[in-house]
Order: C-alpha cells, then structure tokens, then sequence
C-alpha cells in the first residue's frame, strides 16, 4: 500500500475522490477499475522484486528493508521491460541493486560497520568519543534574539531576511542550545528519553524498529538511521572520516554540526509551540499555518475532542497527536542531520519548506498508521 498502491496507483493527492478512510460507491467502483487495470504491471512488479532479492543475497548486500529500497523500482521496471526475460533479467537485476546499494549508502555503512568491529580502531575512536564529550564547548545564552526570531517566523517564505542573517551572526542556534543542559529539557522537547543527554557509544549495530531518540542513539545508529534511508553520501569518503565527524557532532550544540541547523532547530521549537493543545495565540505567520495544517486534520480534531477510544483512533497514535510537538522536533532534527551528513545546507527560500515539511511527514505517516489499523479491523471484522 505504502510504497506501490497508494503512490504509483491510487495516487491520493491527484485523486481525493480515493484518498479517505471511507469511499463513495462510485469512488470505490474507480478504485477496483484501478487496481484490477494495474494487474499486469502488478505481476511483472513481483517477479523483479523475486529477481532482485536473489542478486542482492548473491551480492551479500544486508543493509536496509529490500520492499522499501526496490518495490518502487521493481514497478518502474514492469512498466518499462514487463515481465523479466531469463536471458537479461539478471544483469539487470545486478545493475540496478548496485546502483541502488551506491546510492542509498549501503557501500558506506558496510565500510562503517566493519570499523566499529574492529577492536584496534574501537579503541581509538572510543578515545575520541570520551575526549569530544570531555572538552565539549559550554554553551550560554546570548543577546535576546527574540525579536529577530518573531521577525523570521512571521516572513516564512521569504528569499532571505535581515532578521535571519542576525541570527546567523549572532550564533543564535547555538546560544538556544543552553536550554538543554537544564534537566529535563531535552526530554521535553522529545530528544531524549534521559533527564539530559550523555555520551552516546559508538555502537556497530541498529534496528529502525527500535531506534532511541536522537540523542539516545550510537553513533552508528545516527549513521545508520540517515544512510539506510536513502540519504546518497560521497562514495569517495572514507568511513573513519564519517565516523570521525559524527564523532563531534554528538559533542556539538543540538548535537549537530552547523550554525544553519541549529538555528532551524531554535525557530522549530518555538513555531511548533502552536501544536500544543493549550497553546496561546501567537501571533507570527508560522505558528497559523503550522496550526491549520495539523487542526484540519479530522482524526486529530476527533482525538483531542473525545476522550479516550471513543475517538476511534488507536491507543499508539492518540499518545503521538498529544505529544505531536515532540514527534514533530525529533522528525526536524533527523531531516537536519540527514542533509548534514549529505553536505546540504538550507537557504532562507527553503525555510518554510523544512519547518513545514517536517509536520506533513508527521501527518502522513500517522494517516498510514491509522489506513492500516482500520485495514486489520476490515478484516478481523470479516
């Protein structure tokens, strides 16, 4: 549904007719005409995906979930090649795995996974580790910088402002990060389940189904979480340098490396004030629209106005529309150290575009939550 369905074939956002968790007769009749006209490519889709989960184990590729990295290309190769042909299937199997371990960081994170194995290498990056966490720079509040972030928070959208490069100057994200060091602040704001962060370990193994918060992560696990999703990283870098720099990263303001992200993260904890249930009315142009996105949402509205499971919303995602501003913060601050480690920087122009991209994937993955638990009561029900 995911990955094949919902955005190669139903296409939600091109068609809202299909895109509720009840449809219309006359929308569900579109839906079936739909899935049944997509059979063949639906077939041909499932023979690549046999094809490429056999060159992948031949390859000895391990890293990441294969029906996330090849369902969508097994579909664009039914809809280009149809049905696998034995005389070629296989070289192009083998190209395109290839292509996508290079791409997504597989080749990386392998190189990375077999330095924190090694104890010799083990002991001198630990060294490293203990010593960024030893001499990490204390942070202290700066000028009041308030009013600049009022002034950037109300143009959202704008090129460039005055008030942004203030805040650049004035080192403003990393004067924020003073917050965190009282106790209980970073749990606050979700990045952390401790009462304050400590050093991280290196770790050399991680699962997405059991990631800590950011801060709670090894640093393989932040390597991990960013590369075995896709993030495309310099093949050329060699892996002690990656590990070297997210090494100090951890040790860093926000634990992250640029004065850019940080000041991201400062204007993302004060918009996202508008998330929460009690908030009072704020008056800059970011807070509104962050505030409208998530309130029009209806399974939001229906939980934060029924008690309980009257709303008919699961227990696991009601907890997360209550403490959305914390999901929220935590989904900032990954897509942060994601382009980081890619070497992107964001321009005043794409501001908006991060502070508000961050809360839409919130809501997308909650409307996915929801699809599927209403799916597995269709069928209980059945």
């Amino acid at each position: 549904m995911k990955l094949i369905l919902d955005p190669l074939i139903i296409r939600p956002v091109q068609n809202p007719q299909l895109a509720g968790f009840s449809l219309a007769s006359d929308a569900a009749a579109e839906l079936t005409l739909r899935i049944a006209s997509a059979r063949d490519d639906l077939v041909a889709t499932a023979a690549w995906f046999q094809i490429l989960k056999r060159t992948r184990r031949a390859l000895r590729i391990t890293e990441g979930n294969p029906q996330e990295k090849y369902f969508q290309r097994c579909f664009e190769l039914a809809r280009t090649l149809g049905v696998p042909e034995p005389a070629t299937a296989e070289a192009t199997a083998s190209e395109v795995v290839s292509e996508i371990a290079h791409a997504g960081g597989d080749a990386i994170m392998t190189r990375i996974r077999a330095l924190l194995q090694d104890p010799v290498e083990t002991e001198r990056l630990q060294s490293a580790l203990s010593l960024a966490w030893k001499t990490r720079a204390s942070v202290h509040a700066g000028a009041d910088t308030a009013p600049q972030v009022t002034a950037v928070l109300d143009d959202c959208g704008s090129a460039r402002t005055p008030e942004l490069d203030e805040l650049i100057d004035a080192r403003a994200g990393t004067a924020a990060a003073s917050q965190l060091e009282s106790a209980g602040a970073a749990r606050t704001l979700g990045l952390t389940a401790l009462d304050q962060p400590t050093t991280p370990g290196l770790g050399a193994t991680a699962s997405k189904r059991t990631l800590p918060r950011p801060f709670d992560r090894s640093v393989f696990e932040r390597l991990f979480a960013a590369l075995s999703g896709g993030a495309a990283l310099d093949s050329a870098r060699e892996a002690d340098d990656v590990v070297e720099d997210e090494i100090e990263r951890t040790a860093s303001a926000w634990e992250l490396a640029d004065e850019q992200s940080r000041i991201i993260m400062l204007l993302g904890a004060e918009a996202s004030h508008a998330l929460e249930p009690t908030e009072i009315l704020r008056p800059t142009n970011a807070h509104r629209l962050l505030s409208s996105r998530w309130e029009r949402e209806a399974y939001v509205r229906r939980v934060l106005r029924l008690p309980g499971e009257l709303s008919g919303v699961p227990e696991p995602v009601r907890d997360d529309i209550r403490t959305v501003r914390q999901g929220y913060l935590r989904r900032l601050w990954v897509r942060l150290h994601g382009r980081e480690l890619r070497g992107q920087s964001t321009t005043g122009a794409e501001l908006w575009d991060t502070l508000d991209g961050a809360l839409r994937s919130v809501v997308m993955d909650q409307r996915h939550r929801l699809k599927l638990a209403i799916g597995r009561d269709v069928e209980g029900a059945a």
